[in-house]
């Protein structure tokens, strides 16, 4: 990267849909220059465009969960297990004592809280020696996060094969079930 690409990346990073003419006048090269350029860096997976929503405006809860899994294969299996989970925006695997980290989102306290105790929980898996919730109070910088919405609702059971359906919580109206499925209640 030079520095005409990290000036494309940075007029990207704060708005998406800037025209390429605009780019183009600011770094002095032609709009197909400015093109190619964001191209490549697609092309090499250092630039991906995504829409990105806000979570203030939206109301949805953020929450950091701390897991001290007993062994990588743990480790592999319950991230394997919750990749197409709509509701674990990452992953981060570490070094210290918690080797596992989630940042998860739910639209109100009682689908995270469910997040927290059901099947489909992080804390449910096998290997789990330690877990910790963490609910985010405040966001500083940008509320804007890249959250999975999966605008068809049709799958039965959720990505990590739970069934909404039969959970207490769910039956209790305590949680709004997985985005992914048929019988999610949320606004994702």
């Amino acid at each position: 990267m030079d520095e005409k690409d990290r000036k494309i990346i940075s007029m990207l990073q704060e708005n998406g849909r800037v025209p390429l003419s605009k780019i183009a006048e600011v770094i002095g090269f032609s709009v197909m220059g400015v093109k190619k350029r964001a191209e490549k860096l697609e092309k090499s997976e250092i630039l991906k465009i995504r829409s990105m929503l806000n979570v203030e405006k939206l109301g949805i809860k953020l929450a950091v969960l701390a897991v001290e899994m007993e062994s990588a294969e743990a480790i592999e299996s319950t991230i394997e297990r919750f990749r197409n989970c709509p509701r674990v925006l990452r992953f981060f695997v570490t070094t210290g004592s918690y080797n596992l980290f989630a940042l998860v989102i739910a639209e109100d306290y009682n689908t995270l809280e469910s997040m927290s105790l059901e099947k489909c929980s992080l804390r449910n898996q096998k290997g789990i020696k330690r877990f910790e919730i963490y609910p985010v109070q405040d966001v500083y910088y940008s509320p804007y996060f890249d959250i999975n919405v999966i605008p068809e609702k049709n799958l039965e059971k959720a990505p990590c094969g739970v069934h909404c359906a039969s959970c207490s919580r769910y039956v209790a109206e305590r949680c709004l079930g997985c985005p992914a499925t048929i019988h999610y209640r949320g606004i994702l």
